[in-house]
């Protein structure tokens, strides 16, 4: 595995964390709200943050995906 692999799978595993990390934060972030009966915007402001973890994921994977096909004819 050359340091790129490890670049790529790594980038891969921080992802992956994030992607989830997410949907905790999300899902708790909504049950909190609603048990301490906190305004609704604060269920917009946790949406949001959900979104932008995300949106960030999604560019990670693009940026990931274009890696390994630059570097396919390499192989």
């Amino acid at each position: 595995m050359t340091d790129r692999d490890e670049a790529i799978a790594k980038k891969g595993r921080v992802v992956a964390l994030v992607i989830a990390g997410a949907m905790v934060f999300w899902i708790g972030g909504q049950f909190l709200r609603a048990e301490l009966e906190m305004p609704l915007r604060f269920a917009f402001l946790i949406d949001f943050i959900a979104i932008a973890a995300f949106v960030w994921a999604l560019v990670v994977i693009l940026q990931i995906w274009r890696a390994r096909q630059d570097g396919k004819g390499q192989d």
